[in-house]
């Protein structure tokens, strides 16, 4: 216990008020706990970074063959979207799965050049999303499948570019992540700080392992191998789970296929979350995602999460005890680790109201789960 008295009496009689009194009377606790939370903070969010930046990423590819790919888009009310979806995979064979629309998704597909088809009725319990892609799959006759949702956005040579990866990697199933596309204030504030959570906790060398459990999941852009995907059956072998990326990635897993999880921010863009409606059901639709897909992952994401609510009143208690120096240090350290997902140092600023207005929402989508509240999504319950 020497050695530990030693350093609280020397860190005692240490002036951290850079600027203001020089003799204090109190034990400055605002230090260390302000050194302890940023150092937990660095951890995870550049160990999330890291793991982003370590992901493969998809090369374009100019001419060549057509693909050998047939182009799945489930679409329920997407009238918006739908049309220039389809305008960039045109190279390929387009199915646009009608999933019982309201409104001119089906005419809009059309006039774009893909075909529709109806999505068969839905039996009772079963995810609509899932049904559709499931309709779908089984009137493609290609080597691969792409299941695309209808608010991505492609680039000439995608399609080719995802074929060529796959073939070389020897992958079943490729999960491509496509640049964030944010339109309103709302999202340009919150897409970038999830997505940097998302990544804190995961390891990606053990989602890249076939032989590994863990696994990461987006279901906005996945390709198939179509004989592996006829194989443990398909979308329809998951269509009663609303989590059905998950699920799938999950039997991929079982049967100790390769999973691969690839970058494509240069040749396509999905947007996430259209206002906040859409953020909260999104939330509320996933509020279990990560925990199903791993405990640990889950926790470490939670635990970032809370240790950036944190930023806001540590600052205040640091300058309220004029630590001018640590306040400076607990401020600008969020920001740079921050400035890749944001796109620029400046609008890294928009992290501090992001923290707070997710940890409303997230609170609320969990104890809505927890006491079983359904909520809608595109009109249905789930």
């Amino acid at each position: 216990m020497t050695p530990l008295l030693a350093f609280l009496q020397s860190w005692h009689e240490l002036d951290f008020n850079l600027g203001g009194p020089e003799d204090i009377d109190y034990f400055p606790w605002s230090a260390p706990v302000a050194v302890l939370v940023l150092l937990l903070l660095f951890f995870f969010l550049y160990k999330g970074r890291r793991n982003y930046n370590a992901l493969p990423s998809l090369a374009p590819v100019e001419g060549g063959e057509k693909p050998d790919v047939t182009v799945v888009i489930p679409a329920r009310n997407e009238q918006s979207n739908i049309g220039p979806c389809v305008a960039g995979l045109r190279e390929a064979r387009v199915i646009v799965v009608d999933d019982d629309s309201s409104d001119a998704t089906a005419f809009k597909a059309r006039g774009a050049g893909a075909e529709v088809l109806a999505a068969p009725a839905l039996p009772r319990g079963v995810s609509g999303k899932a049904n559709a892609m499931a309709a779908g799959a089984k009137l493609a006759d290609t080597a691969y499948i792409l299941f695309a949702d209808a608010g991505t956005r492609y680039q000439p040579g995608f399609l080719s570019s995802a074929e060529r990866y796959a073939a070389e990697s020897q992958s079943v199933m490729a999960v491509i992540l496509l640049k964030r596309r944010c339109v309103t204030l709302l999202e340009k504030m919150l897409v970038p700080y999830v997505q940097a959570l998302y990544f804190a906790g995961i390891n990606v060398r053990k989602a890249q392992d076939p032989l590994s459990t863990h696994i990461l999941s987006d279901g906005q852009c996945t390709l198939f191998l179509r004989t592996a995907h006829e194989f443990f059956g398909g979308y329809m072998s998951v269509h009663t789970n609303p989590l059905d990326d998950v699920a799938i990635a999950q039997k991929v897993k079982r049967h100790h296929m390769t999973l691969r999880i690839v970058r494509a921010e240069s040749l396509g863009s999905a947007r996430v979350y259209k206002g906040f409606a859409s953020l909260w059901r999104r939330l509320r639709k996933n509020g279990a995602r990560l925990l199903r897909i791993n405990k640990a992952w889950g926790a470490q994401v939670i635990l970032t999460s809370l240790l950036l609510t944190g930023i806001v009143p540590v600052a205040v208690w640091l300058w309220r005890q004029e630590q001018w120096g640590f306040l400076a240090a607990f401020l600008l350290v969020p920001l740079l680790l921050f400035r890749p997902w944001y796109g620029g140092f400046f609008r890294a600023v928009l992290l501090f109201p992001a923290v707070y207005i997710f940890q409303c929402i997230a609170t609320a989508a969990v104890l809505a789960n927890i006491l079983g509240v359904k909520t809608t999504w595109k009109g249905r319950k789930v």
